[in-house]
């Protein structure tokens, strides 16, 4: 992931590791499912080897949902020596309220689940990003 790519996950871990506030769109209430690559990458890789003759199209992503606000507060307190804190600024006309995949066709024909829980991929992430901001 690049720094600077626009991504929730991305912003708020730079925000937070640079000392800068967390930018937060609306009031935070807005749920996201975060995905860690390994996982995504588990998924593609059943897809392509998949012997059934499934050919998709297949959701592979997380249907553990987080609110925006969730997501900022858990990567505030696992970068404890980022002093920004949280602000709120206007909802953009167009960002979703919810998204959250439906990944029964995964289960049932690749058999196929998210493993990566959202804390370590956090975990994880943070690390990565320490190395390059």
């Amino acid at each position: 992931m690049h720094p600077e790519d626009g991504r929730v996950v991305s912003n708020f871990i730079v925000q937070a590791l640079t000392d800068q506030d967390i930018t937060i769109y609306g009031d935070g209430s807005q749920s996201r499912s975060f995905q860690f690559v390994d996982d995504l990458i588990e998924g593609m890789v059943r897809m392509m080897e998949n012997d059934q003759g499934f050919v998709g199209p297949v959701n592979i992503g997380n249907p553990n949902e987080f609110t925006i606000r969730e997501l900022a507060e858990k990567i505030l307190k696992m970068i404890p020596e980022g002093r920004g804190k949280l602000i709120y600024e206007s909802l953009p006309s167009d960002d979703p309220r919810q998204r959250q995949p439906d990944i029964s066709q995964a289960k049932e024909k690749l058999g196929w689940e998210p493993k990566v829980n959202l804390e370590e991929g956090l975990l994880k992430t943070i690390e990565y990003f320490r190395t390059i901001v």
